[in-house]
């Protein structure tokens, strides 16, 4: 355990009950949403501009925090400053997944699910068993409209059930504002961030040659759907960074950010076969 780290949790069992809730929310937030993206506090400090010193105090809540600070440490971290503040910041229940197509959410979804002790739902499974039709078709004979509306009310009952889950959304999920305030009001989400070139690389690498039949520009048009994207995918909240890491990595950042136990190590087991997306996501 680094020597940072062993100091935070020392101070943390000092039983301070003088500190103010906020404070101590403050502090579990900063903590969980820095060890989601795998960072350490020296990381977090050279991103923020904050000192190393004033990090430690805040991270074990010890210390009051300008709004100028608040703010520097709330964009270090991909979220907003009433957010850190906000007492009930992790939600339970359903935890659900966004990302674009390659973001590794069927990849990293039933990991996950196994360190939560939570079934694993894939959206686009229950959408395709509402309409009796494969993906692909339900887009050709009855369009877009007619997906959004069947994954709206798929997730009104996934989410009305208040059962433990983890959910692997559709990548279009933010383009219907309606699912998308029901997901970010009922439900943690976490947004697998990833460059576009790994999101490219990532689709190719499980054989769907589509981002590039007929079309020569496919990465471009991909850079500049998740430019769009990305400033919805940025409302969840927790972030998660996958470039560089393993599905079994990221599925132990979310579930360590979600306050989850670490599951004891067992047997190396044979890596699971690569899902392959389903065909039809937007």
């Amino acid at each position: 355990m680094p020597k940072e780290e062993a100091v935070a949790i020392e101070d943390s069992k000092n039983g301070r009950g003088d500190v103010p809730r906020v404070l101590l929310a403050l502090a579990a937030r900063v903590r969980r949403l820095r060890h989601a993206k795998g960072w350490t506090r020296a990381a977090l400090a050279e991103r923020s501009g904050l000192s190393l010193r004033f990090l430690a105090r805040i991270e074990t809540g010890d210390g009051n925090v300008s709004l100028v600070r608040l703010s520097s440490l709330a964009d270090a971290l991909d979220t907003s400053p009433e957010d850190l503040l906000r007492q009930d910041a992790v939600r339970s229940g359903v935890v659900a997944l966004v990302g674009l197509r390659g973001a590794g959410k069927s990849t990293v979804g039933p990991i996950l699910a196994r360190r939560l002790a939570a079934p694993f739902i894939e959206m686009d499974a229950l959408i395709q068993d509402a309409a009796g039709l494969p993906l692909d078709q339900i887009f050709e004979l009855h369009g877009e409209r007619y997906y959004r509306r069947l994954e709206r009310e798929t997730l009104g009952r996934i989410l009305s059930e208040d059962r433990p889950a983890v959910l692997a959304t559709a990548g279009g999920v933010v383009n219907e504002p309606s699912s998308w305030e029901m997901l970010t009001s009922r439900a943690t989400v976490v947004w697998l961030k990833a460059r576009p070139e790994d999101h490219f690389r990532r689709v190719i690498g499980q054989g769907d040659r589509r981002p590039m039949a007929r079309r020569p520009d496919a990465l471009a048009e991909l850079r500049a759907m998740l430019a769009v994207r990305e400033r919805v995918y940025a409302q969840a909240h927790l972030t998660v960074e996958t470039t560089g890491s393993t599905p079994r990595r990221v599925a132990a950042r979310v579930a360590e950010a979600l306050g989850a136990a670490p599951t004891r190590r067992s047997a190396p087991r044979r890596p699971a076969p690569q899902p392959k997306l389903r065909r039809g996501e937007p």
